[in-house]
């Protein structure tokens, strides 16, 4: 009776089924369909929304003209609707239990979210040809803009984006599975973003279409963007749906499966984690840090094409010398080109230089060199080399920022752990959310604001005068470096790195403390961690082995001879690595062994001098932990925990 009560799942049939049948994940189909080309060709909507958007209501219909207050309001505003819509997808996303998973399905709901979006936007809303006079006209394509800016920004996109974002927590518990998938994850928003700011760029005369004078002719321009806008829908579609069938939920299937049950700790209640966080001051830091990092950068993005179009010259199809957005585009498009070179470099130096110096002074010395690339920018503005040296010095110094704040966050979410007993992820994470999703709308609302006091009319080419590269100079250079300025000034105070072992001694006594109570035994983590890779990794084992059987006998091969040469491969895969370990070894024994002989060279005296050096290096590292050791338990007795002991 109670199968037939069950209703079978609308994904289980062939038609929503997910095309990946492996039970481990891998470089393809998954990886390299299901999370680069799919999400690539997903994201890139966004991505031209984001920094086209605002210069079609300019250049196109012209709204800053008539509609100032509109243009300037419209994103601010909308800010509210955006935050709300990251929370509530993100709830609905918890909510939804399908045998497809939690996130998949809502891929797919962002599909038919987005085509309306963009249609209302660019489709739906009337011709230009009149707008600037017939008020009923631009009643309608007010609404139209509203309607479809705040369906996208803060329905259709969260939709999609949130979803997207929590598919390699969901895809498998192996460790190994998901670095990689996560590492092809993280390289499809550089794609789409690389795609919308170092290539569209030089195609911008095709989507705004100027005379021989570089005024833009509004009407062809709309109808272009029309076009675009179709195959820009078709390209979502199709990337939407790449992402949904060539990707896989593991661990929600695994609750299916098994009707698991949730038996965690409930988290404590958002007041609660709110009132630890506004007593932290390392969290204000943090919290004012993503603040300024995000508004700075969103300046520097929304106004750049507008900057390059305002600040350099080039020839007019009529042969004289002027400013036009085709101009502008490429020198945007190989600015973005210049600015990626220091942002990779700092992917391979970010971490190292944390590891020396730690986090906290790597993100203030990477400021400092960001304020300096800004104050040279205002050096000569309108030359194109020297802003290209200053966006290129305060790109590399911003590299810090950018790939270690969130693990600066998760050190001051471990030192909340420490002092209170409890996390404050959800409070914070939340806070975190709505300034990562409204800081666009902000920064957006800054520069249409200064657009409409400058008198920027594209369709009257009052596109670079004075006033407008005056405050253009101050959004796009002066913004952001601003903002490092700041940033500079509150990381002195940020000491929360001086914590971490204390943090870790502390929380893992109160797990302790947790399992007595509970009557049960405590696992260290990382044995624990290290006993589920193993699991994990047996069990990986068996799928390969049962896929591999599966396959012979459908293409009719000898399973012992393809098992053979799969094992020889792999033996030969970690020979190679074992050779490669042994010479490191060797390496760092040789450096050692010169290190003692020059050591041993060295006279009584010299080796007294050194003995003593030492010696008052570790005094003062003894004095330094001590007195964070005393601070650290001044909070944990504020909060009613026990101190804890010098070890």
């Amino acid at each position: 009776m109670e199968e037939k009560k069950q209703k079978k799942s609308l994904f289980e049939t062939p038609l929503l089924s997910t095309k990946v049948k492996s039970a481990n994940a891998k470089i393809f189909p998954e990886g390299g369909l299901g999370y680069f080309i799919g999400p690539t060709l997903a994201l890139l909507a966004n991505s031209i929304l984001s920094g086209y958007l605002n210069m079609y209501m300019t250049n196109v219909l012209n709204i800053n003209s008539w509609a100032k207050t509109f243009f300037t309001l419209l994103p601010v505003i909308s800010v509210i609707f955006v935050v709300a819509g990251n929370i509530l997808v993100g709830r609905l996303m918890d909510r939804c239990k399908t045998k497809a998973g939690k996130a998949r399905p809502l891929l797919l709901v962002s599909i038919p979210l987005s085509i309306l979006a963009l249609l209302i936007l660019f489709t739906f809303a009337p011709g230009v040809g009149d707008i600037s006079t017939n008020k009923s006209t631009q009643t309608v394509t007010l609404v139209m803009l509203a309607l479809g800016y705040n369906l996208w920004f803060a329905v259709a996109y969260p939709f999609y984006y949130t979803s997207h974002a929590a598919l390699v927590n969901l895809s498998t518990r192996n460790s190994k599975d998901r670095s990689l998938l996560a590492t092809i994850s993280n390289a499809t928003a550089l794609a789409a973003m690389g795609l919308c700011s170092m290539v569209l760029p030089f195609f911008l005369r095709f989507l705004f279409i100027t005379d021989d004078n570089g005024v833009t002719n509004a009407v062809a321009s709309q109808n272009a963007w029309r076009v675009f806008v179709i195959a820009l829908i078709v390209i979502t579609a199709i990337g939407v749906l790449i992402e949904y069938f060539f990707t896989r939920e593991r661990i929600t299937e695994e609750s299916f499966a098994n009707k698991l049950l949730d038996n965690r700790k409930k988290a404590e209640p958002i007041s609660k984690q709110a009132k630890a966080c506004f007593k932290d001051k390392f969290w204000w830091i943090i919290i004012i840090f993503f603040f300024l990092y995000q508004l700075g950068g969103m300046l520097k993005n929304v106004s750049q094409l507008y900057y390059c179009q305002a600040m350099f010259e080039g020839e007019l199809p009529n042969g004289t010398m002027g400013h036009s957005t085709d101009i502008g585009g490429g020198f945007h498009g190989t600015l973005s080109i210049i600015g990626a070179i220091p942002t990779a470099l700092g992917m391979v130096i970010a971490w190292p230089l944390a590891t020396k110096i730690g986090k906290g002074k790597a993100i203030l010395y990477g400021a400092v060199l960001s304020v300096i690339g800004g104050a040279i920018g205002f050096i000569a503005p309108t030359n194109f080399y020297v802003v290209t040296t200053s966006f290129v010095i305060k790109a590399l110094g911003s590299t810090p920022a950018m790939y270690l704040s969130l693990a600066l966050l998760a050190d001051i979410l471990d030192h909340q752990e420490a002092v209170h007993g409890f996390r404050t992820d959800g409070f914070t994470m939340t806070i975190y959310g709505a300034i990562m999703a409204g800081m666009t709308g902000i920064a957006t609302g800054i520069l249409n604001g200064m657009l409409g006091l400058t008198g920027y009319n594209a369709e009257q080419n009052i596109i670079a005068t004075p006033a407008i590269q005056e405050a253009m100079k101050w959004i796009f250079i002066g913004g952001e470096t601003i903002c490092y300025a700041v940033i500079v000034i509150i990381f002195i105070f940020m000491g929360v790195e001086k914590f971490t072992a204390i943090d870790k001694r502390a929380i893992e006594m109160n797990h302790k403390a947790e399992a007595a109570a509970e009557g049960v035994e405590y696992v260290v983590p990382a044995t624990k961690l290290e006993a589920e890779e193993k699991e994990a990794e047996a069990a990986a084992e068996e799928a390969r082995k049962a896929e591999l059987k599966k396959k012979c006998e459908k293409k009719g091969l000898n399973f012992e001879e393809q098992e053979a040469a799969y094992q020889k491969m792999l033996s030969e895969k970690q020979a190679a690595q074992e050779a490669k370990k042994q010479a490191a070894e060797a390496k760092k024994a040789a450096a050692l062994k010169a290190k003692a002989e020059k050591e041993a060279a060295f006279t009584e005296e010299q080796k007294a001098e050194i003995a003593k050096k030492a010696e008052l290096k570790a005094k003062k590292k003894a004095e330094k932990e001590a007195a964070a050791l005393e601070e650290f338990n001044k909070l944990r007795q504020k909060n009613n925990q026990p101190v804890l002991e010098q070890e």
